[in-house]
Formats: structure tokens, sequence, C-alpha cells
């Protein structure tokens, strides 16, 4: 199997290209821009690989992705590739648009021909994308994939987009394409801008830990290694034209989130007072969802999934992940994004 994965050197890509060369026995063609959020040192344990192959190109750019599709011939795609960050897309909807809607076309029409010139061959296109396509919950229920659309951010609004052109591929032109939503994703190789890694991050700095709003908001987490086996599962035994929501049960609100990293920071990293000192409560973000929670029940019951980690043992070994690897994160931090407020609103 060789599986061209977009958007291989993120968060979730890397996790993905780790999963399918080291355990699954995959060979995987990387495709990424290597924007701010891409970065090759989460591929370090299979760069050197036979089974690994990195292209740095644009999924936009529809030479370049034909070239790759006739370069290396896949037998399936994985498409991660997007701009993930809601608080990113406030302030600048543009750059969210054209990866996530035009790469996403892109890639699907690419996808069409380099298929009509295999001539029957088996192929899948395995459209990654997130929960926040759904909106916001109540108190009660759960996301299942009957849910309808109703995204409330700039980033969500185009992910909802993207997935259903890959629906609307399947339909109009029998382009074997599976979308999964997955909710929050936590763990090892998280660029820090994100709420877990900035938490531990800013703790171990003794800088404050801001929480939107009142911190009641819910989101149900993901272990990342925990995804990348669901997408293999999926690329392995799921249905074309067919939408599988990947989910963790692990609801917690942000406030909790926050002071589980604060408990762990004060066991492994003890300082004069507790990290729960730290934390401060800011203005909340524009269009706030309220709670997010994903009914797995179709990948548990015909894919036999089941996510490994709780969110205790999860966030632990994140926790002491970051803790030890400040190789890995210690140039984003200091190069890239040092923590500041993203997403505000000009007046």
């Amino acid at each position: 199997m060789r599986v061209l994965v977009t958007g291989g050197a993120g968060f979730i890509g890397s996790a993905v290209c780790r999963h399918f060369i080291l355990d699954l026995n995959y060979e995987v063609v990387v495709v990424d821009k290597l924007t701010y959020a891409g970065n090759l040192a989460s591929l370090d344990k299979v760069a050197s690989d036979h089974r690994y192959f990195f292209e740095k190109r644009d999924i936009c750019d529809v030479n370049a992705v034909d070239a790759i599709f006739a370069k290396y011939r896949p037998d399936a795609v994985v498409h991660l590739a997007a701009e993930s960050h809601v608080d990113r897309s406030i302030s600048g909807s543009d750059v969210f648009v054209k990866t996530n809607v035009l790469g996403t076309f892109t890639l699907l029409e690419a996808a069409r021909r380099y298929l009509a010139s295999r001539k029957g061959a088996d192929f899948r296109f395995i459209h990654v994308s997130t929960d926040e396509v759904y909106g916001s919950l109540g108190e009660d229920g759960l996301f299942s994939e009957m849910t309808s659309y109703d995204p409330s951010s700039p980033y969500s609004a185009t992910k909802a987009a993207s997935d259903h052109l890959a629906k609307a591929w399947y339909r109009t032109y029998g382009l074997p394409t599976i979308v999964s939503n997955c909710s929050n994703n936590y763990g090892p190789y998280h660029f820090p801008e994100k709420l877990i890694p900035l938490m531990i991050l800013n703790a171990l700095d003794h800088k404050p830990l801001p929480v939107y709003g009142d911190g009641l908001n819910i989101r149900d987490w993901l272990y990342v290694e925990d995804h990348a086996r669901a997408l293999g599962l999926i690329l392995e035994r799921g249905r074309p034209g067919e939408t599988y929501n990947i989910g963790g049960r692990n609801e917690r609100k942000n406030i909790d989130v926050v002071r589980q990293v604060c408990s762990w920071m004060d066991e492994l990293r003890p300082m004069d007072k507790s990290h729960h000192k730290l934390i401060q409560f800011v203005a909340d973000r524009p269009g706030h969802d309220q709670r997010y929670a994903i009914d797995a029940s179709k990948l548990e019951n015909e894919l036999g999934w089941r996510a490994q980690e709780t969110f205790e043992t999860g966030i632990e070994k994140t926790v002491r992940w970051y803790l030890t690897n400040q190789n890995w994160w210690r140039p984003l931090r200091e190069r890239i994004y040092g923590g500041e407020r993203l997403g505000l609103v000009d007046a």
C-alpha cells in the first residue's frame, strides 16, 4: 500500500505517517507546504525509512499535485492538509478558504483524473475533518453522522465546505471518498498555539494560563495516536461514500482540562506556589461553541475501533512528553509563536 498523506508534517498528519509506516508497513508520500505548523522534526522517527517520501508542495497548485500523482501512483490519499486554528481563522480567514476549500477541490479533481487512468484499480480518498462542522450542542446529546451541519467559525465553515465537496465527488463522479469527523485531538508534537500545549508551556515558564470566558465550554478529547489508528482502519475497511465520527468519549470542561495540566505540573515541576494560581480568565472567543461531543458508535461497531487512552492516561503522557522534548518545541516557541493571544477582532 502506498498512501499519499497531505499535511503529513502537521500534528495529526505526522502521527498518521508514523503509524502507517512503523505499524502498518505502508509506503507514505508526505505532501506538505511546511507552513508555520508543519514541522519535519515531527517525522524524525521515519525520515530515514525507505518507505518514506517527502514533497514540499502546495495542494492548491494543480500542476504540482498532478505531477505527484503521476510520479508516485498512490493507492490511496489521506487528506489532512488544512489551516486548523479557529483563532487564526477569525483574524485571517482568506488562507482558510484557499487551503481548506480550494486545496480540497484541487486534490479531488487530481484524484479523479488519476483514477480514470488507473482503469478500475482499487483507490480510496479519506478526507479528514472536524466535529466543529456540526456547530454547538446543548447540555445533552451527541454528534452523529446524521447531525446537520451548522458551523460557527470561518475555520469550521471552510471544513464544512470541503466535506461537502468530498461527498459530492463521490455522488457525482464516483470517486471513492470517505469523510471522517474527529473531536479535539491532543498529544505529542502539537503546535503550541493549541490549548493543552499552550497551558503546559506557559506553566513551565510560570506565565498566566489564559482560559476563555468562564471556562465551561466542553470538548471531547481524542489522543492523537488513537485517531491515527482509527484512520488506518477507515482506510482499510471503511465504506466509500460513508462518514465516520471519531471521538474519545472524554468530555471535559476547558477549565477542568487546564486544572488537570496544572496538577501534573505541580507534581512533575513544582514551584513555590501551585500552578493553579496561574489560571487567568480572559475575554471569550467570538462565536465560541459551548459543547462538542461525538458518538463514535458507527466506527466502533463497524470497524472495531476503540480509543486506547482515557483522558487521564493521555494527558499524563502529553505533559511528560513536552517536559522531556524541549528540543522539539523550544524553537517553535522562540521563533514562531510565543504564546500571544490570537483571533482578536478589530473594532
